[in-house]
């Protein structure tokens, strides 16, 4: 794989609780150096994300309900509405990660409509990925949370936060893939820091990479 068609299958990150204004300029200078799928903000940073990304093909990701997912469904919503109206075009939500272990799918499946009611009102096209936080759960929860992603309107199932007690793991992407089908897209994310681990990711089953360390990814890739 050479490393232009991966890139553009990267959601390059800064998430954490330091990210700073400089660092949400770099994170945007180097993704649109390298031509990645998106940069992926908090959704304090989506304005200055979107600002600096104006002229460029990247698109902008905001996380809703991050990390925990503990947040209620019309705080979700309310939360994706306005991460949408300060220019994000995709949204990268959390469940709530307990609810699904206890078996309470309305409490997940209202989660998941309620933010994709908001990206269906946007006027453009707005992705929604749903994250499992796929280290939590057993494998029976995976597929239960992948199947109500389905659903609840999502375009994406995603692996995990990067902030849980694990990452992406070929198994569970082939385990997501093998359960959405085609249709539905699967993000790899939470561990991946060299080009070798991502591709087992996309030859798996995943057709979005979420990865911070993207420069040291692509440059272990021809031109």
């Amino acid at each position: 794989m050479r490393r232009e068609e991966l890139a553009k299958m990267i959601d390059h990150t800064l998430l954490g609780p330091t990210a700073t204004r400089e660092g949400v300029e770099r994170l945007c200078e180097e993704g649109i150096r390298y031509g990645v799928a998106s940069v992926c903000v908090n959704p304090c940073h989506v304005p200055l994300a979107r600002k600096l990304t104006a002229d460029s093909a990247v698109k902008v990701c905001a996380v809703i309900g991050f990390p925990h997912g503990m947040t209620t469904a019309e705080v979700k919503g309310f939360e994706a509405e306005k991460a949408i109206a300060s220019g994000a075009e995709e949204l990268d939500m959390v469940i709530n990660v307990a609810a699904l272990k206890e078996g309470d799918y309305e409490a997940v499946l209202a989660d998941i409509r309620g933010v994709c009611a908001a990206a269906r009102k946007a006027p453009g096209e707005v992705l929604v990925k749903v994250i499992l936080e796929t280290a939590l759960l057993e494998e029976g929860e995976k597929v239960a949370g992948a199947i109500l992603a389905v659903a609840g309107g999502a375009d994406f199932v995603k692996t995990s936060t990067g902030f849980g007690p694990g990452g992406a793991t070929v198994e569970d992407v082939a385990l997501l893939r093998r359960t959405v089908g085609d249709k539905t897209g699967v993000k790899a994310a939470g561990g991946i820091r060299d080009a070798s681990t991502a591709i087992a990711m996309i030859e798996a089953g995943a057709t979005r990479i979420g990865a911070s360390r993207t420069a040291a990814i692509l440059e272990g890739l021809d031109q």
